[in-house]
């Protein structure tokens, strides 16, 4: 069977999509699984054994453009693809399986996507609570999982693979010390602040670590790097001997191994946490107003940490420097009491 999966635009779902893939190879060993989408993903789909082939997606997140969706559907033709799986939820992201003319085509129903699916779902978001059941779901055929309850358990959650060798290597280049062990920071959150553990509760906690013995590592994109300055600046000239701002100066391939290089990680709720989470980093994830009832981290070596309950609109903060509330009350002592016991159970 030749499977085509259109994937999402965005770390996180991306991460969450390897459960479908996962899924799919275990019911159908033989089947040869390529996926769609931007080509910022290749690091991530080259790390999922299940993925067969990255298909680059030419077209922006936002961009109708079709003709050239046309064109891009037709010249997948002579691939004789058996199925299509669509996993966002756009008229836009369908077209291209129709214009390929895969005979089955299977997503959630979606915008309006009458006839460019034609194995559509009807989506109960109170029988599907999280992403990741939602696109399991999609591997079984119509009708058979009723809800999440049905679905076969343990799911099986994202798995990167990074080899020992790569990390001692990328450990290396970024000229980072085997003396001490490799605690890895997330600052960074899309939507601003809102989303983010302020900076000066992580430049205290990276004080505490760093004079504990470890070393701090901070990743992030280019947009996160003055925050990880913010961090920088508020230790002592000898503390900062111990940590690197590396937000903005990897590649994202680059970022994967380092962080499968880190003994833990604490992250705000990110793309990257789901990236530490599929390495199976023992990590902290933070959360203010967006919730993990919908994305948590897949992992059992993660803790959440979470002081208020319910939705809440996340692209803007309601305290000083745009920082929500719920977060700036997580205090540095109360990560590290989830972090301690994670660490001492890596020593074990």
């Amino acid at each position: 069977m030749k499977i085509l999966v259109i994937g999402p635009s965005w770390v996180g779902d991306m991460m969450m999509s390897q459960s479908l893939y996962r899924t799919l190879r275990a019911r159908f060993p033989q089947a040869v699984i390529d996926v769609m989408a931007p080509a910022w993903c290749r690091p991530l789909l080259a790390r999922m054994p299940e993925v067969n082939e990255a298909i680059p997606m030419p077209l922006g997140h936002g961009a109708l453009a079709l003709g050239e969706r046309r064109r891009l559907g037709r010249s997948l033709r002579d691939r004789h693809y058996d199925r299509a799986y669509v996993l966002p939820g756009s008229f836009k992201s369908a077209l291209i399986p129709f214009f390929a003319g895969i005979p089955v085509r299977t997503g959630w129903r979606g915008e309006m996507r009458y006839g460019l699916l034609n194995d559509a779902r009807t989506l109960d978001k109170q029988a599907w609570p999280l992403m990741v059941e939602r696109y399991v779901a999609l591997a079984y055929d119509k009708g058979v999982m009723q809800s999440a309850k049905d679905l076969p358990q343990p799911l099986l959650w994202p798995k990167l693979q990074v080899s020992a060798d790569e990390c001692v290597q990328m450990r290396k280049t970024f000229g980072l010390s085997d003396e001490r062990r490799l605690i890895g920071f997330c600052p960074g959150a899309e939507f601003g602040p809102a989303k983010r553990w302020p900076h000066y509760h992580y430049a205290a906690l990276a004080a505490e670590l760093i004079d504990e013995g470890y070393q701090v590592v901070l990743f992030g994109s280019a947009k996160d790097h003055d925050a990880g300055n913010e961090i920088l600046a508020a230790l002592t000239t000898e503390q900062q001997a111990w940590c690197r701002n590396l937000a903005g100066e990897t590649a994202l391939e680059q970022a994967v191994v380092l962080i499968a290089a880190c003994d833990a990680m604490v992250t705000n709720d990110s793309g990257l946490m789901h990236v530490a989470a599929a390495l199976e980093r023992p990590l902290v994830a933070l959360y203010g107003p967006s919730s993990p009832d919908f994305t948590p981290p897949l992992s059992h070596k993660a803790r959440v940490i979470r002081l208020i309950t319910g939705y809440h609109k996340v692209r803007k903060g309601d305290a000083a420097e745009g920082y929500h509330q719920s977060l700036i009350d997580i205090t540095p002592q109360r990560v590290l009491e989830e972090l301690h016991p994670l660490l001492l159970e890596q020593e074990a």
